[in-house]
């Protein structure tokens, strides 16, 4: 349920908020993605705290590119 919810929260950051309407993160997948695929793979916590370092990762000193829900 909580999972569902966190989800929801993360598609509707992408779809209504995000100011990024083109394909702008420098990993593949993007950060909401490996967000979503992080918590539904890792759980509600471990999932969480990856895509907060995945997020802190993201910035215009990183190289980015592929980096895959480990």
């Amino acid at each position: 349920m909580v999972k569902k919810l966190i989800i929801a929260a993360i598609e509707f950051y992408r779809n209504f908020l995000s100011v990024n309407r083109l394909p702008r993160c420098r990993f593949y997948p993007s950060c909401s993605n490996y967000a979503v695929e992080a918590i539904e793979k890792k759980g509600i916590l471990k999932g969480l705290i990856l895509s907060i370092f995945r997020i802190l990762r993201c910035n215009p000193f990183s190289k980015g590119g592929y980096d895959p829900v480990k």
